[in-house]
């Protein structure tokens, strides 16, 4: 006699399953597709990074340092130290780097103030201090922190009292105005940026906003006063070619390597602007190196790849039922892919030049640490669905269905 066929009602979950964390274990209880694709799409991010890095770096390093692998080899161990900043980004609950967040905020300002002390001057600006070996950036690892307490903040604007808001606002302009202090105006922007766009996200009321964005343009203004070398670098993007051996120097030759790219590239290796006559194109113009091997083609091609890796970010911001956690992930986005347009945009003259690293390809142990932990606090975001209540995280395997269970049952 054939066994009887499983109901229609065994084959589908009830309505209180759908939605609700699982077990850790459970049929189904593994990592969220965009966790997957997020994991899988910074690591080849990092890949991508690294290959690049190799290429630009390569010459360079031969000639002035006398080892063609000098940048490639820091860079790995960076990038070492990175991934195990993500993963332990991914394995620890959002509650616990909320917690962290302020005093590490705090522990950052007073880290700023030594450097405007005690830093290192590298190229006119003070933005390290040496440990040994080891060059600290505090403005670049504080990122990532900054992003965890305004999501904090702001989530619960209408709960805070009138003295922790203007405390806090407070810290936010210190870290601010110690960054442009060093100075750097392309990070300290970014800085506020991050703010902006997170308050924008929780809903704060439009006049503060408002008062926000005019505060900003008014300190952004007061800077390029302060600093007549910073007005003229904004104003040298407008016609790069009128002072192609002076201010528009650099622009003019990330241009010469965009355009002598084509269509499909020189190919890889292959760059010839690399080659003494573009400057810093292991950091700020390594997009050009880029673009020159792989042409408008691969141009193209990578900016797909950061419109898909900021689509995933914005699906992980409204699945979560957490307004903070999805302040974070707005806010982590943003300083993933926001950063990337900015330094392509410096590269391509469409914005003025600034000297913002390209997340996880540019050369810097500080800004790859940054950018992986943020990397891991987003996919932490998405993970927070499937978290069970002892606070164990699913296993990372492809998913089985239900109904796979049920027709085993006869």
């Amino acid at each position: 006699m054939a066994a009887p066929r499983p109901s229609a009602a065994a084959l589908t979950p009830s309505l209180t399953e759908v939605g609700q964390p699982r077990e850790a274990g459970e049929q189904g209880g593994d990592w969220p597709a965009e966790s997957r694709l997020l994991a899988l799409l910074t690591g080849l991010w990092s890949a991508m990074g690294l290959l690049v890095l190799s290429s630009a770096s390569w010459w360079t390093a031969g000639q002035e340092l006398g080892d063609p692998w000098y940048y490639i080899k820091r860079q790995l161990i960076w990038l070492a130290i990175g991934w195990l900043v993500l993963l332990l980004a991914v394995r620890l609950p959002l509650r616990l780097w909320f917690r962290l967040a302020p005093m590490i905020v705090l522990l950052g300002l007073g880290l700023l103030v030594v450097t405007l002390l005690a830093g290192t001057t590298v190229n006119g600006a003070q933005r390290w201090i040496a440990m040994g070996p080891v060059r600290l950036q505090p403005s670049e690892l504080i990122k990532p922190f900054l992003v965890l307490q305004a999501a904090s903040l702001f989530s619960s604007w209408n709960r805070r009292s009138n003295d922790q808001r203007l405390g806090w606002l407070l810290v936010f302009g210190g870290l601010v105005w110690l960054v442009l202090k060093q100075p750097n105006l392309s990070t300290a922007s970014l800085m506020g940026m991050l703010l902006w766009l997170i308050a924008l996200g929780s809903g704060l009321a439009w006049y503060w906003l408002l008062l926000a964005a005019a505060l900003g343009s008014a300190v952004f203004s007061f800077s390029l006063w302060l600093n007549p070398y910073q007005l003229v670098r904004v104003l040298s993007f407008l016609d790069p070619f009128a002072t192609a051996e002076g201010n528009g120097y650099q622009l003019v030759q990330s241009l010469l390597a965009i355009g002598s790219g084509g269509w499909t590239g020189s190919g890889f290796t292959l760059s010839m602007q690399k080659l003494q006559y573009l400057p810093f194109q292991t950091t700020d113009f390594v997009f050009a190196v880029y673009a020159e091997e792989f042409g408008f083609i691969g141009g193209v091609l990578l900016l797909l790849f950061l419109l898909l890796y900021a689509f995933l970010g914005l699906r992980v911001s409204l699945a979560t039922r957490s307004h903070k956690a999805a302040l974070l992930a707005i806010g982590a986005t943003t300083l993933l892919i926001g950063q990337s347009i900015l330094n392509i945009g410096v590269a391509t003259g469409t914005i003025p030049t600034t000297g913002l690293p390209l997340p996880l390809v540019s050369y810097g142990g500080n800004s790859l640490v940054a950018c992986l932990f943020s990397a891991g606090l987003l996919i932490r975001v998405d993970l927070e669905r499937e978290v069970s209540a002892s606070g164990r995280l699913p296993p990372l395997r492809k998913r089985r269905h239900r109904c796979a269970a049920g027709a085993r049952t006869r």
